[in-house]
């Protein structure tokens, strides 16, 4: 199959889930691009060309890093593909973590994938689900509300005030907008600089605040979630801890410093994923990550999931084989029902 994989900027991405997947849909035969999100070229009446990079079938590397960096490389040159030659659009890129000055960034790759979709290309994950959920946020708070904690979301500095009363004195405050650990700040009962960071939030956008879960001292549990299931291979799920760096740091990003290891399976975490999967199955997403702290979902990532560069490091197998063949059954689904099953279905066909 040809896949091209859809990230941020290939100059700045470093070794992630997206490289790690990119170079094993290399590795197990396939026609692997990976394209920046401002790399989309659209004449109308015409298909979508995108201008990418492929992974040449002779590129020589011992680990992922160097093959990222003969990735990026002047030897590997640019090159247009009419997207209608695609078999598969994965969408990478974090609209989220975009800066001010590539504001245009948040939704164009969104609104391509979604051309690209019409013409016939598998799109993952869906991007009409991906359109839909695009502030992740407020996805989130359409999921069951006994699994998460309470919230608000609002620009509104009184109803932040009256909800941290109502809390425990102890709340999370961070952007509607914004991931990797960002801009998230622990309100305690002492309230210190409590006008400053909300103003500064406030001037943003929305805020959404979060009841303080004590237990989020002890890091958070990533689950990564295919076809609206735990990720699994040789028995073993997706589960990733992440501990924080310090006691005194309740972000819990691997981004932000904080140290990965294996989780074990609790009933918690079984619950979280049954009342959430069906949703996620519904809606079209293919690939997700869940955070859990015990007993409580605190935040979903729809856009980008991350967590697959670490599992061999801390003891669990590559999952990656598993995600890309995951990916070639649907195109094979594809090429015999043709238009019988559609994008959102077939995003989360087993």
């Amino acid at each position: 199959m040809k896949i091209c994989f859809v990230i941020s900027d290939l100059n700045k991405e470093v070794v992630g889930t997206s490289v790690v997947l990119l170079k094993k849909a290399h590795e197990l035969g396939h026609t692997a691009l990976v394209m920046d999100v401002g790399g989309f070229n659209f004449v109308h009446g015409s298909s979508v060309d995108i201008r990418c990079k492929s992974v040449p079938k002779n590129i020589a590397y011992d680990s992922p890093e160097e093959f990222l960096e003969q990735m990026q490389g002047e030897d590997i040159p640019w090159k247009v593909v009419s997207s209608n030659e695609l078999d598969v659009l994965f969408v990478r890129n974090n609209p989220t973590e975009e800066s001010e000055s590539r504001h245009w960034a948040e939704h164009s790759g969104l609104a391509f994938a979604r051309m690209i979709q019409q013409q016939g290309v598998l799109v993952l994950n869906d991007a009409n689900a991906m359109a839909h959920s695009f502030v992740d946020k407020m996805y989130f708070e359409e999921l069951p509300q006994n699994i998460k904690p309470k919230s608000v979301v609002t620009r509104n500095k009184d109803v932040i005030l009256d909800f941290w009363k109502n809390s425990n004195k102890e709340i999370v405050l961070k952007p509607l907008e914004g991931s990797g650990g960002q801009s998230i700040y622990l309100i305690g009962k002492q309230k210190h600089n409590f006008n400053q960071i909300v103003n500064s939030l406030i001037a943003k956008g929305y805020v959404i605040a979060q009841e303080f879960l004590p237990e989020v001292s002890k890091g958070d549990v990533r689950v990564i979630l295919m076809n609206g299931k735990i990720l699994t291979k040789e028995g073993q799920p997706a589960l990733i801890r992440r501990i924080n760096r310090d006691e005194d740091e309740f972000r819990s990003n691997l981004a932000l410093g904080a140290s990965a290891e294996k989780a074990e399976m609790t009933p918690e975490i079984e619950r979280i994923v049954q009342l959430t999967g069906p949703k996620l199955i519904r809606d079209g997403f293919f690939f997700v990550g869940l955070d859990v702290v015990k007993d409580k979902l605190i935040e979903i990532n729809c856009m980008s999931p991350g967590g697959l560069s670490y599992t061999e490091e801390i003891g669990l197998p590559d999952f990656t084989d598993v995600v890309i063949k995951a990916i070639e059954r649907k195109v094979e689904y594809r090429k015999v029902h043709k238009d019988g099953i559609s994008n959102r279905e077939l995003a989360t066909l087993d």
